[in-house]
């Protein structure tokens, strides 16, 4: 007799991995499609969609040096949030010799 239960159960994670992974790619590729109108040739087509707007002033250089050290101390403390717990819980899952 065949079994289909066990390749089943093996082909299962990879086909819905597959099928979430064209589903996603379907779906961007519709919303980002842009259908073409029979009009488009003209220039005013486009004039009435692409607006121009004008060109912000250059404005001088406001950048302060070390002005970041707050987002890698925001990053460090999240980084310890995250491990503290796995490092006090680890004798929990570690294998035992």
């Amino acid at each position: 007799m065949l079994y289909f239960t066990c390749p089943m159960k093996r082909l299962f994670r990879p086909a819905l991995l597959l099928l979430l992974s064209l589903l996603i790619a379907l779906f961007s590729m519709a919303v980002t499609y842009i259908a073409k109108r029979p009009g488009s040739a003209l220039s005013t087509t486009a004039a009435y969609f692409l607006q121009a707007t004008p060109t912000p002033p250059v404005e001088e250089d406001r950048s302060v040096i070390g002005s970041t050290d707050g987002i890698v101390v925001m990053g460090g403390v999240i980084a310890l949030i995250v491990l503290v717990p796995i490092l006090l819980r680890w004798k929990a899952w570690a294998p035992a010799d």
